[in-house]
């Protein structure tokens, strides 16, 4: 008697294995023929063809951020080669972007024109620049900075589209511009404040209302500072682009390997695009 049940229940199992599997695959099958239509529900953000796509990221809270892990007055070297060693990162991982401009705590990477990458989708594009971009920038931390992070920092992100390359070069143009301004403010201010003993509310008092040229006459006059020879980094930013390899080196997988290489130049006028020819 055992022996007979045995053997039907050997005989059943592969059978309603095989129901069960089948059960199953049926399941499935009606789950996604049910609820698969939430997918109507997602936007189509897919970018305009032939524009240049631009992905800027800032630092959220960085003024709190700054304080907090004692960032040097005006400007911290540290900080500065930090976002370009996560810009950097970022530029390796997708091949498609040709060119980086970066300043105080944001960064501005620009996609070459014709690229499919993730089917133009600014969302998608966006999310991926700023998560990598975040966590390069945790990850190489302890290169620059010796003290630990207090937080984790956060990087927002948008998306820009410009038709033309005139479009595109004014765009960082305007970037580089406003580092100026802002690093010029900054660097009157904290010499008022570190150098003249002034408070932060009666440094901004004292430069409310004033020009370009009379900021460069208190750095001067007062303590002895020619703007023009502060270093490049501060004043014109980083712009990371990529460089053919020299002759006789290796190259990868067939193709011309390029490296990244960071410069601290003026790309206001036409001397850089001619020089480097990126944008043709």
């Amino acid at each position: 008697m055992r022996k007979y049940l045995l053997s039907t229940f050997l005989r059943f199992l592969p059978k309603r294995r095989q129901t069960l599997t089948n059960n199953i695959s049926f399941t499935c099958a009606m789950a996604n023929s049910k609820f698969e239509y939430v997918r109507n529900f997602e936007a189509d953000d897919r970018c305009l063809p032939n524009t240049w796509i631009v992905v800027r990221i800032d630092g959220r809270g960085f003024h709190k951020f700054s304080e907090k892990h004692e960032f040097v007055k005006p400007n911290d070297k540290r900080s500065l080669d930090l976002m370009s060693k996560a810009a950097s990162r970022v530029m390796t991982e997708f091949k498609e972007i040709c060119l980086a401009y970066g300043q105080s705590d944001e960064f501005s990477f620009v996609f070459k024109r014709d690229t499919d990458l993730h089917k133009r989708r600014a969302s998608k594009l966006m999310t991926c620049v700023s998560s990598l971009f975040s966590s390069a920038y945790v990850f190489h931390w302890p290169q620059f900075f010796d003290i630990p992070l207090k937080y984790p920092p956060s990087f927002d992100g948008r998306v820009v589209l410009y038709p033309t390359t005139q479009n595109l070069r004014d765009y960082l143009s305007w970037r580089q511009a406003d580092c100026h301004i802002n690093n010029l403010f900054n660097t009157v201010f904290w010499a008022l404040v570190l150098k003249g003993g002034l408070t932060n509310s009666e440094a901004e008092q004292r430069l409310s209302g004033t020009f370009s040229s009379d900021k460069n006459e208190i750095l001067f006059s007062e303590f002895g500072i020619n703007y023009n020879n502060e270093p490049q980094l501060f004043r014109k930013g980083s712009v990371l682009i990529r460089c053919k390899q020299k002759k006789g080196e290796e190259v990868e997988e067939g193709r011309i390997n390029k490296e990244i290489v960071i410069l601290n130049e003026d790309i206001i006028n036409d001397s850089f695009w001619i020089k480097h020819s990126i944008l043709d």
